[in-house]
């Protein structure tokens, strides 16, 4: 083994599952739901955003058509998903959206 294949393989940027790498060992479809989870508990205390969380919680289950997976949703709403996590102060769920934006979008 050559001096540049060790390097690469004992970098410690490799020591954490790397999506670019392979998606094996991330559970982003489950860690999305839990994102859900959070949304679902924080939303009562959105305030003047109540509007923007009553359509976004109809997005996942629309009268007519296919749902978008919960994933498609937390990738495409992130900002106003960190600010809801933010404002409610809601660390443990700011951590796991911090994670999967860093892992699954």
């Amino acid at each position: 083994m050559n001096s540049e294949s060790t390097a690469a393989t004992d970098c410690p940027c490799r020591q954490k599952t790397d999506r670019y790498l392979s998606f094996e060992g991330i559970d982003c479809a489950g860690n999305a739901r839990r994102i859900m989870a959070f949304i679902e508990r924080n939303q009562a205390s959105a305030g003047a955003g109540q509007a923007f969380w009553a359509y976004f919680m109809a997005k996942r289950q629309p009268p007519h058509g296919l749902a978008p997976d919960d994933l498609f949703l937390v990738h495409s709403y992130i900002n106003q998903i960190r600010e809801l996590f933010e404002n409610c102060g809601d660390t443990e769920a700011l951590t796991l959206l911090m994670q999967v934006e860093d892992e699954c979008c």
